[in-house]
């Protein structure tokens, strides 16, 4: 029997019930930080929607319903693609990049994870938070699958940090780490492929920890970042960042705010720091864009990460932690963005979808498997000509 509308939202959890104050808003005009008081709708009003509001106020604000299911879904058939990228008939290929933290590639290997991304089918698959050691062979992705693989491991840690890039992408070049400040990366957090007509980096950002004893590190590596990624745009080709960047940009970004103004991930710094990366460095040289907010401007509860405590699912209680910045110039190719509500359980975070056009080719060689050492890039490297 065909799966109807209602019992697709039956099976994911999608339960139409009252507003509850995790996933509204509060029509408020307090001033706790001068930051929250910014966060306006498009007509320069704060509106934000609480159990006290007045009727009218809360349908203005309608809320989407999402999943609340604690387990990967068997079947994936409901995962959905954007109009424009059903309608593009170009000359360029469309691309499908998956960003993942993955809390463990083997743990989440264990718990659907495989399976998703065989149903997803993503031209570039990027992972954060593998925690392992050394690079593996084929346990977790053949090389039929992605003929080009990139594992960068923590060695600072055992069973930590750690990210990966797989493509079926012809790669141009690749760079483990930063190039100039190759002592802010022992962590494994940053990987840089190189392709015909862009830049992809990915990276797990350092978080800023309990009582922010990191907030002085990873204020300085967001400074590394910036600079990295600078570097790249200096050479003409546009940029795409993505991973799990560990910050909430703004109030719309995370359950409850007046909360967490003094949590890693949302105090005034960290929230700065970001801005000053989407803007390119202080002189503004090359402007990004936060790509799925440009999307969905207003839209509330776009969160990627929900706790496994205290039942933060089932609540909605979240953040959204996972971006794709890109370019401003390389905004005309990209086609829509897309948060997989339902894929929640392989991980405590959930996949985004990011399609963009590319004249890339697709890969004619296969890349091996290696546990690389800290700066090592490709012959053909772009990195090699960098001081």
């Amino acid at each position: 029997m065909a799966e109807t509308n209602s019992t697709k939202k039956a099976k994911f959890g999608l339960v139409s019930k009252p507003l509850a104050d995790e996933c509204v808003a509060e029509v408020s005009t307090e001033n706790t930080e001068e930051s929250v008081k910014k966060d306006v709708n498009a007509s320069g009003k704060r509106v934000r929607v609480t159990k006290d509001a007045s009727a009218e106020a809360a349908s203005q604000a309608a809320l989407p319903v999402r999943a609340t299911n604690i387990t990967m879904p068997t079947d994936y058939s409901h995962l959905e693609t954007p109009e424009a990228v059903k309608e593009y008939s170009g000359p360029e290929s469309v691309v499908k990049l998956c960003t993942y933290n993955v809390a463990s590639v083997k743990s989440a290997s264990k718990k659907g994870l495989l399976e998703y991304i065989k149903a997803e089918e993503p031209t570039l698959v990027c992972l954060q938070e593998t925690k392992l050691q050394v690079a593996p062979n084929e346990e977790y992705f053949t090389r039929e699958q992605y003929p080009h693989q990139f594992w960068w491991c923590s060695t600072a840690k055992k069973g930590y940090s750690g990210t990966a890039v797989m493509s079926k992408l012809e790669p141009v070049s690749h760079f483990y780490g930063f190039k100039k400040q190759p002592q802010l990366d022992n962590e494994g957090r940053v990987i840089t492929v190189e392709f015909a007509d862009f830049f992809l980096v990915t990276a797990y950002v350092p978080n800023a920890g309990e009582k922010l004893v990191r907030l002085s590190y990873r204020l300085e590596w967001d400074v590394a970042m910036t600079d990295h990624l600078n570097s790249l745009e200096e050479t003409g080709k546009p940029v795409i960042y993505t991973g799990d960047l560990n910050v909430a940009h703004h109030p719309i970004d995370l359950s409850r705010p007046k909360d967490n103004l003094k949590s890693a991930g949302f105090t005034i710094e960290e929230r700065n720091s970001f801005t000053q990366q989407l803007a390119g460095g202080p002189n503004s040289r090359f402007p990004r864009v936060d790509v799925d907010r440009h999307f969905h401007p207003d839209e509330a509860c776009r969160y990627t990460y929900h706790s496994y405590r205290s039942g933060a699912r089932s609540k909605n209680i979240g953040w959204r932690l996972d971006y794709f910045v890109a370019s401003r110039s390389f905004m005309p190719s990209i086609l829509g963005t897309a948060i997989r509500f339902t894929c929640y359980g392989a991980s405590d975070h959930l996949p985004s979808i990011l399609w963009f056009k590319s004249k890339s080719p697709l890969a004619t060689t296969t890349s091996k498997a290696a546990t690389p050492k800290r700066g090592q890039s490709s012959i053909t490297s772009f990195f090699k000509s960098q001081n």
